[in-house]
């Protein structure tokens, strides 16, 4: 455990608003999580586990210990139909993709560039181009915040969901995802159903060529946060009955849709672009004039105008399609997790 003389979050958020923490501390260990937990004098304050912080936004100063999880390693072993995987927490998760196809291990390709890190998929279900995590989960390894015992979730008690999962809900604030366990089979089968991926042949393309394509698209369709502060997508694709994409393919010509579960997923970018909001400004917090779905930080923006600029597209967009955009974002208050809902009431 490695207690931080600086308390400024702004290193640790990739938005780079500047908030402060009471602590930062990294744990490296499961021990120094206990310990952080555990002990004085951090045993009763507010605590909020933190990867890379690529997926939240700091709303206040932080009045508690901000715990930066540092748990690494990567592990391999196999059977004779899969690759298994064990990874800590704090595993950066591009380069993780990265080093599985380097390794000569296919399944993660569609997911390359997500940012965050290894502890933070299963919370989110991360997910891009037809994967999700659910698809390559094996288990979630986890702390108990009440016995202070690790314990093992296999895939199906996760509840995952569309950007959801156990970790999310029941277990939120009860548990420390401390590993993950992937299952990647041998016999690879490219995921080519989105975007521009549809139109490879599935009989000549390899895992490294759909790795390739999309960190192209990627790169070229979302800003760098080490360039322009953001949080990559700032809202969830939103789900609408059969009905009423139905409606909606009536009134806009060209509207995207997926099937999905007994729905349609529509492209929440699509919507913002398309209610005039790209581009738009709000303070120094701006609808990213290339991707409608990423909300930035064009220098100098306090998180209220992240927060002000996120209320008015979502009105915006309801406004227009009576469709309610959820934030994916994580806002984080003074104590506890908020949203936009909480602060605008």
């Amino acid at each position: 455990m490695k207690i931080l003389s600086s308390t400024s979050l702004k290193p640790y958020n990739t938005f780079a608003i500047e908030h402060r923490a009471q602590h930062v501390v990294k744990a490296e260990t499961v021990a120094d999580l206990i310990n952080i937990y555990s002990n004085e004098p951090w045993s009763k304050l507010p605590k909020l586990i933190l990867g890379k912080g690529s997926n939240t936004l700091f709303c206040s100063d932080y009045c508690g210990v901000v715990v930066l999880n540092k748990i690494e390693g990567i592990q391999v072993i196999e059977d004779n139909d899969s690759y298994l995987l064990a990874i800590g927490a704090g595993v950066n998760w591009p380069s993780l993709v990265e080093w599985t196809l380097d390794n000569n291990i296919d399944g993660l390709e569609n997911l390359a560039m997500i940012p965050g890190c290894a502890g933070t998929a299963p919370i989110q279900n991360i997910g891009a181009y037809g994967v999700e995590f659910k698809d390559v989960c094996d288990y979630v390894e986890y702390l108990d915040l009440d016995t202070m015992e690790v314990r093992r979730l296999c895939k199906d008690k996760c509840l995952f969901n569309y950007r959801d999962s156990i970790f999310k809900k029941q277990l939120n604030g009860k548990a420390i995802i401390t590993a993950i366990g992937l299952k990647l089979p041998k016999q690879w089968k490219p995921v080519l159903e989105y975007g521009s991926l549809a139109s490879a042949n599935e009989s000549e393309i390899t895992a490294r060529d759909v790795y390739d394509r999309i960190c192209l698209i990627r790169s070229e369709k979302l800003p760098d946060p080490t360039v322009l502060g953001n949080a990559g997508s700032f809202y969830k694709n939103p789900v609408v009955t059969i009905e009423k994409y139905q409606k909606l393919k009536e009134q806009y010509v060209g509207i995207p849709g997926y099937k999905y579960a007994d729905g349609y997923k529509l492209a929440a970018g699509w919507l913002i672009d398309n209610a005039g909001l790209k581009g738009y400004v709000i303070g120094g917090a701006q609808v990213h004039e290339n991707q409608a779905l990423v909300l930035t930080n064009t220098g100098k923006a306090t998180s209220r105008d992240i927060i002000d600029l996120a209320y008015y597209v979502q009105q915006e967009v309801y406004t227009k399609y009576e469709i309610m955009l959820e934030h994916e974002v994580r806002f984080m208050g003074s104590q506890q997790e908020t949203n936009l809902n909480e602060i605008f009431q």
